[in-house]
């Protein structure tokens, strides 16, 4: 997967749950923005866990 798609993916998924805790809540609004949130640290852990994995990390 490309570096550029895995914060979409990433994004993708917590929106997903994000709309699905929202529906069950009855406060879409609020839980689709958290997942948005969540979704975005999930798609930057996975560049990071890719980036980690190619040995492209200087601080090691």
């Amino acid at each position: 997967m490309k570096k550029e798609n895995k914060l979409a993916v990433g994004i993708l998924i917590g929106m997903t749950i994000g709309v699905v805790i929202g529906v069950i809540t009855d406060n879409i609004g609020l839980w689709i923005s958290l997942g948005i949130s969540i979704g975005a640290a999930i798609g930057i852990t996975f560049k990071q866990m890719d980036k980690n994995d190619k040995g492209d990390n200087p601080d090691e």
